[in-house]
């Protein structure tokens, strides 16, 4: 009896458990449809960006330094003690005002004692020339006459230039600086005095990249602000550096500015804002797109449902866009999100 139930419950248990093979082949075939839905559903949803040219306003932003129109370091030209200083620090001084004067007496004795000479040999040639007219005497002792006073002419106007050293005077007209030194000590040549300076007009130096160069003209009008000065002030390009700097690859510029009321100082920080011709045919893309890489900036675009990288040269930025120079033409779609899940030919859903 014990056999005999063992094996009906053998028998039923293949009918009804091992019997099931076959039913489960159609869940192989719905396992195997599952996965051709994930196949499908792998594109990775973007936004894109349609490539198109507009109009963009061309400035640029960079900082300056104000520097005086004019600045000399005065020094002293002849040796001598300083019996005069005619400055005030901080004055305004005039053109050709003297600072300054150095002890001359030796030198006005010299030159009083070739005057002297001079006025002798001057006699001594009139009468030698009647003399010489009546043959009193040769011709060769007239010309030693005159040679000496043409020998003390020239002696006198050493001396005289001599004497213009000792005097000291403003080159251009302007304001005086911090003295360096006191009447009364001694000079050499090349002692500094006073520096000078001259601030109105005053002129403004920056630099812009060197990709700026040929929108950066002599005349254009540039704006400039300072710390601290809500107010907006102009100034007018005066010259360019005919060269660029390599280490910086950046071009300097100059500005001058009016100045009357001595409001910019020398050394004074400015910031510039340059208005260049407007270009009306760019090509914007917003910022984001820009994927950097080692050799330069790429970009993905949506070629035939996949993504395709592309590289390209950049331009002028502005706060949410970046001009493209070359490498994207009008009417390609630049995705512009997802772009980390993104390598070349992955499948893209554009939202």
């Amino acid at each position: 009896m014990l056999v005999g139930g063992i094996i009906i419950v053998l028998v039923l248990g293949k009918l009804f458990v091992f019997s099931k093979p076959g039913k489960d082949k159609p869940s192989e075939v719905k396992g195997s449809g599952s996965k051709g839905g994930s196949a499908g559903s792998a594109a990775v949803p973007v936004n894109v960006y349609i490539v198109k040219r507009e109009s963009i306003e061309n400035q640029i932003f960079a900082s300056g330094t104000v520097i005086p129109n004019e600045e000399v370091n005065v020094m002293a030209e002849a040796s001598g003690r300083l019996i005069k200083l005619n400055i005030k620090e901080g004055a305004s001084i005039e053109k050709g005002q003297l600072i300054g004067k150095i002890n001359d007496r030796e030198l006005q004795a010299q030159l009083q004692k070739v005057t002297y000479n001079q006025e002798l040999n001057k006699k001594i040639e009139a009468r030698q020339k009647k003399l010489l007219n009546v043959e009193a005497i040769n011709l060769e002792e007239y010309d030693v006459t005159s040679n000496n006073i043409r020998i003390l002419e020239a002696e006198k106007e050493v001396l005289q230039a001599q004497l213009e050293k000792t005097e000291i005077r403003a080159p251009f007209s302007g304001r005086i600086g911090l003295k360096y030194i006191s009447e009364g000590a001694y000079l050499a040549p090349g002692t500094p005095i006073v520096t000078i300076v001259q601030s109105n007009p005053v002129k403004v130096d920056f630099t812009v990249p060197e990709k700026y160069a040929p929108n950066i003209r002599v005349g254009n009008v540039v704006k400039f602000n300072l710390d601290g000065d809500p107010s907006t002030y102009n100034a007018k390009i005066l010259a360019i550096d005919p060269k660029v700097e390599e280490s910086l690859r950046t071009l300097k510029v100059r500005a001058i500015a009016p100045n009357p009321s001595g409001r910019f100082v020398p050394g004074m920080f400015v910031k510039i804002l340059a208005d260049l011709d407007a270009n009306k045919s760019a090509m914007m893309i917003p910022t984001e797109a820009i994927v950097p890489v080692l050799k330069g900036k790429k970009v993905f675009v949506v070629k035939n449902g996949k993504a395709q990288e592309a590289m390209v040269v950049t331009g002028l930025r502005t706060d949410k866009k970046i001009q493209v120079i070359e490498g994207l033409q009008p009417g390609d779609s630049l995705i512009t999100s997802g772009i980390i899940a993104i390598k070349p030919n992955t499948p893209v859903r554009v939202n």
